[in-house]
């Protein structure tokens, strides 16, 4: 019998299986798939150290109005999916308000502080510096008036977050982006951000670091979780504890257990395109809610969210929006892929992850809800859950969200 068993091989489960390993506990970790090949594959690769605050829905209804009929193409929002997350939808908003956001986001900024710490010496150690890189991304605007207001927003994070960033008018950022055939307003460098041409190889690369430390990993179903005893078993697997770190799929196993974890699904989708774009750093055309990523398959162009009940389709509205202001800026050439990648990210109303032990069920812990950032923080919250699970209850202190009923 293992002493942990870690359900869920996504950035955030197999850096929890880490971070215990690395206090000297004997984890196995089990997922349907291999690791990496779920939610953490698609995502812009970025280890983000600028992000000190977490998304916020607009609080003023016209800003609300505005982002429902899609807005810059930031929200794709099918009607039939409201009825289901309403609630989750609702707190969400309520928690937007000024005042609750901002303290949330002081608890946020630490988080992300430990970020590229937290990745750095896994990412050494599993030999993985051939995908990284260190030198931040661009985030571009078409309009002046739109990167003066950026540029506003990027001093008041550096005065308030110590988030370093370089501005770029739109001549030095065709200099430092010479295969750009259009003309942008400007960029801020947000120099401090790491990226990761393969993110899903990133966690593959964790994850052989855990079985190179003695780590095992295992396939099966984890929802077939139940309590055995005083442990917990899934797919023949038993061990003393046992942690949740299922992303999005994490409410459906805990609803057997008795919880209700209300959780705002945000779908996103990415394509990549195998044109010789010359692009250095990740761009986001931020007036168009697109982000273009240098990725080893070509170049991933990815949206924004979309609330949606249907099977994505083939090539979604908002890729299709994405795809003709991508092809503005770059020579993208043809898709590589049939079909458009759809992932997940699992956002919970209070807008920070959920870390702690379950109320009613002592040896089950909790560990996900992380929003877009679960390939950002899931070795620094991981790196805290480990903390509590040895009894320093203070490292998820504020890492609850009030979601969990008693």
């Amino acid at each position: 019998m293992s002493d942990v068993l870690v359900l869920g091989g996504g950035m955030v489960g197999v850096a929890t299986a880490l971070a215990l390993q690395a206090r000297g506990h004997d984890c196995l970790l089990l997922d349907r798939r291999a690791p990496g090949e779920e939610t953490s594959y698609g995502n812009a690769g970025l280890i983000q150290a600028e992000a000190a605050e977490p998304y916020a829905l607009p609080w003023r209804v016209w800003d609300l109005a505005r982002m429902a009929v899609g807005y810059r193409n930031a929200v794709a929002l099918d009607p039939r999916a409201l009825p289901g997350q309403a609630g989750a939808l609702l707190r969400y908003w309520w928690q937007s308000r000024p005042a609750s956001h901002a303290r949330i986001s002081r608890t946020y900024a630490r988080l992300i502080a430990e970020a590229v710490p937290t990745h750095a010496p896994l990412i050494a150690e599993a030999g993985a510096d051939n995908i990284i890189h260190r030198d931040g991304y661009w985030d571009a605007y078409r309009t002046p008036g739109a990167f003066d207001a950026a540029l506003q927003e990027a001093e008041r994070m550096r005065e308030r977050h110590d988030c370093a960033f370089t501005p770029h008018d739109g001549d030095a950022l065709g200099r430092a982006e010479p295969a750009l055939e259009r003309r942008l307003a400007g960029a801020i460098l947000w120099s401090e951000t790491w990226r990761c041409s393969a993110p899903g190889e990133l966690v593959a690369a964790y994850a052989r670091l855990f079985v190179a430390r003695g780590g095992t990993i295992a396939t099966g179903d984890a929802m077939s979780l139940e309590q055995v005893g005083k442990g917990w078993r899934a797919a023949g697997q038993e061990a003393e504890r046992a942690v949740v770190a299922l992303g999005p799929w994490s409410p459906e196993l805990l609803a057997r257990f008795g919880y209700r974890v209300p959780m705002v699904r945000k779908r996103g989708h990415h394509l990549h395109f195998a044109g010789t774009h010359g692009l250095r750093r990740a761009l986001v055309d931020a007036e168009n809610s697109t982000v273009l990523a240098p990725m080893r398959q070509g170049l991933r162009v990815a949206t924004g969210a979309a609330f949606s009940t249907s099977a994505p389709a083939a090539l979604p509205r908002q890729l299709r929006r994405g795809e003709v202001t991508a092809r503005e800026l770059l020579p993208i050439g043809e898709a590589v892929e049939p079909a458009a990648w759809s992932g997940t990210r699992p956002c919970l109303p209070g807008m920070l992850p959920l870390v702690r032990e379950a109320p009613r069920h002592p040896g089950l812990w909790l560990h996900f809800g992380h929003g877009h950032h679960g390939f950002t923080l899931g070795p620094a919250t991981a790196e805290r859950l480990a903390r509590a699970m040895e009894g320093e209850a203070e490292a998820v202190a504020r890492l609850d969200g009030g979601l969990l009923g008693h």
